[in-house]
């Protein structure tokens, strides 16, 4: 059983005593690990090392296959309950028309709500780059037709022939903190 994630198991336990708990849970003492392992195998569970760094190290009658599919269940349930950020991005040129900009702030909006970050980046093309001050008006315009219920992580800022910011849903605790201000 090498895969055992760094936990000693029966015979690899090498301490001459250990501070021991059975399989019912309770409390026996400091035992002599020899004691304890043929306590083990007669009630045919695993002596475990729970907390080797405690002085006698801590150990456990427990039957290992079952003690490691629990470990691993609760693994994949604490991962089934993590919500993944996702960076959406949203591309625009600096002359985009009213309509389209209503329909690009929307989807902005949707991807707020449903909790992702969403990245807003203007294009310029051309002669369009002598004239910034045009994205960071379309870049503001978004922000005017979405309800405040963002925050701006990354400013407007030109990266090369781009511009771009970054929006945030805010947390519940910002929304907390701004309605107390």
């Amino acid at each position: 059983m090498a895969d055992n994630k760094g936990l000693r198991i029966n015979e690899q336990i090498r301490v001459r005593e250990i501070r021991l708990i059975d399989d019912e849970g309770e409390q026996r003492g400091i035992v002599p690990t020899k004691e304890a392992l043929i306590m083990a195998k007669e009630r045919g569970l695993d002596l475990v090392e729970v907390a080797p760094t405690a002085n006698p190290p801590v150990c456990k009658i427990l039957d290992f296959g079952k003690y490691r599919f629990e470990q691993e269940k609760k693994l994949r349930d604490s991962k089934k309950n993590q919500k993944t950020l996702k960076l959406k991005e949203i591309r625009m040129q600096p002359k985009i028309g009213a309509g389209d900009l209503d329909t690009k702030a929307k989807h902005v909006q949707e991807f707020l709500d449903e909790g992702n970050k969403v990245k807003i980046t203007i294009r310029f093309r051309g002669r369009e780059l002598a004239h910034t001050e045009l994205g960071y008006d379309v870049l503001k315009e978004v922000q005017n037709r979405l309800d405040g219920n963002y925050v701006i992580e990354k400013q407007p800022a030109m990266e090369g022939r781009f511009m771009s910011m970054t929006l945030a849903q805010k947390s519940k605790k910002s929304n907390e903190v701004s309605s107390n201000v």
